[in-house]
């Protein structure tokens, strides 16, 4: 059986939770009184680890008599299941009764609660006032922190910043970060920072975080591996000079960290606001999953009803659909749903609204689908009242209507939005999201091919752990909102509907895909099977199989 000291290394290390003496080896005698096998140490500690933090105690310091409480709890919710060895049933009900549609819950970004990274408590606190549209000057300055800690507690639990928990034990070359303060008196010293890019009102590009900030010289740096971009908050590792700049040899994104690493520690938080899951319950779902092969999401980008060809393309879908016995259990429509926007006068007003109410009759139509399928709508950029500033409102009732009352199934939603389908979790994003990074790029520039720059984007995204990393100036969001941007933990799939050439990448466990323009990609489009958590490229001429 492990030490006490090994105990804790393990606690300290996963959970960031400091175990006393005491209570590390009440722990070692419960799983010597279970006969607990040195493989299933892990997954027993998992347990106590997550019922300790579901109590919300005050401190990271973990006692005997709160884990003999958490222990007794855990006992007792056994025996509730099914007695000892009790699986539990998480809620999926009967084998042969179990409705998909039962586990699909649509998550409107302006629904989720406001969860804040305590520094002090190493875990996620909500907020106790519900977020502001309007925010408040604290605000305005808060999200970018709570980004900065977000980020900081995975880079500080990544393996190679780890460092040894019991001194004298080595755990291999560590690097270690230092803050902006720290850097005074210290020229010809080498560093590691993680920070911000901004650039200062001269144009110089500096890093900056909580503590203050510094200027960089990038004269003498290695080429940017990736797409970086004012606003990502970055890895920067160099010599700082008695000019009060960091010379800069290398910078990069930070280390990501997988889905179930981060719901190993976090599972217990409600990020989306419609029932937290726990680790376990997850495994389930994933298992129970696999009895829906034929479950797929079809997801349609830049469906421009004011276009001639739209209708005539979506018919084509549906009517291959039909034929080929091919029904999707839900319908991902993302705008923007006009080729050149409504205007301000009454008439494109009423034309957008006659478009919507022509696609309502066309899916009406087909009974096979409509009486099935789920339709979820996405606003774009060109879309009432469509704004740049980030998460984008649902569209407004009255335009949709009519299509609601011939779709029963339809939902609108905001822009970006999300899908929980038994333990996956689905981020549905409308931006032109290529184009502004591109734009934007920032540090040593290299020649990237079309392949790379697509895994590129993918990376920058999911290591920023953010939709939008990109100042306020270049892409403003609301102050009190950007929890809902926030990707953390990282989703199982994450759809980037943009206007740029279709892709799809997994990176970390996460699958990114663009399904591309309708119009513009011959009626191209994107088919996600949640069962393999993979997409698959589809168009008119071939439409899904029913695979």
């Amino acid at each position: 059986m492990a030490p006490p000291t090994l105990t804790s290394i393990e606690f300290q290390k996963k959970y960031m939770l400091a175990l006393q003496v005491d209570a590390a080896q009440f722990i070692l005698d419960i799983l010597a009184e279970h006969s607990v096998g040195e493989d299933e140490v892990s997954d027993s500690l998992e347990h106590l680890a997550k019922g300790w933090m579901a109590q919300e105690y005050d401190s990271n310091l973990v006692t005997k008599p709160q884990i003999q409480r958490v222990y007794e709890l855990l006992q007792v919710d056994s025996r509730e299941v099914g007695g000892a060895g009790g699986a539990g049933t998480y809620a999926l009900g009967e084998e042969n009764e179990l409705d998909p549609s039962q586990h699909l819950v649509f998550v409107d970004a302006f629904d989720m609660p406001r969860w804040m990274y305590s520094v002090e408590r190493h875990t996620f606190e909500k907020s106790s006032t519900p977020p502001n549209i309007a925010g408040s000057p604290a605000s305005r300055t808060a999200f970018l922190r709570d980004r900065y800690h977000v980020i900081k507690q995975v880079v500080l639990r990544n393996e190679h910043f780890t460092p040894a928990v019991v001194p004298g034990l080595s755990q291999g070359d560590t690097n270690k970060l230092t803050s902006t303060k720290n850097l005074l008196g210290c020229a010809g010293e080498t560093f590691m920072l993680l920070g911000m890019l901004a650039h200062e009102p001269d144009g110089k590009l500096c890093l900056e975080d909580v503590d203050g900030k510094v200027l960089l010289d990038m004269s003498q740096a290695a080429s940017c591996q990736g797409l970086i971009t004012e606003g990502c908050f970055v890895l920067v590792e160099g010599e700082y000079t008695d000019e009060d700049t960091l010379k800069v040899w290398q910078i990069g994104h930070p280390p990501s960290e997988r889905r179930g690493a981060s719901r190993s520690i976090f599972g217990h938080i409600d990020f989306l606001g419609k029932g937290a899951t726990t680790p376990a319950e997850d495994e389930e779902y994933a298992r129970r999953i696999q009895d829906f092969p034929h479950v797929s999401f079809v997801v349609i980008s830049d469906l421009w009803l004011d276009h001639p060809k739209t209708l005539i393309g979506l018919r084509s879908v549906l009517d291959r659909c039909v034929e080929t016995g091919f029904t999707p259990f839900l319908f991902v429509f993302c705008g923007s749903f006009t080729s050149r926007g409504i205007g301000s006068g009454g008439a494109g007003i009423e034309q957008y609204t006659d478009n919507f109410s022509a696609l309502g009759d066309l899916l009406a139509s087909y009974r096979e689908i409509s009486a099935v399928s789920h339709f979820l709508f996405v606003p774009g950029p060109l879309d009432p009242w469509g704004s740049t500033t980030l998460p984008r409102p649902a569209i407004p009732e009255p335009f949709v209507a009519r299509l609601k009352a011939r779709l029963p199934r339809a939902v609108f939603l905001s822009n970006p939005c999300r899908v929980k389908f038994f333990g996956q979790e689905i981020v549905i994003f409308r931006e032109d999201l290529m184009a502004r990074v591109l734009r934007n790029l920032v540090g040593v520039k290299q020649e990237i091919e079309a392949t790379e720059l697509k895994r590129n984007l993918v990376q920058m995204v999911i290591d920023q752990e953010h939709l939008s990393p990109l100042p306020l100036t270049v892409q403003p969001i609301l102050w009190e909102f950007d929890h809902a941007l926030r990707l953390y933990p990282s989703p199982t799939a994450l759809i980037l509907a943009d206007k740029y050439e279709r892709y799809e990448e997994t990176y970390e466990g996460c699958h990114v895909f663009n399904p591309g323009s309708f119009i513009g990609n011959s009626f191209g489009f994107s088919t996600y099977f949640p069962h393999t958590r993979r997409s698959e490229e589809s168009m008119m001429d071939d439409v899904v199989n029913g695979r």
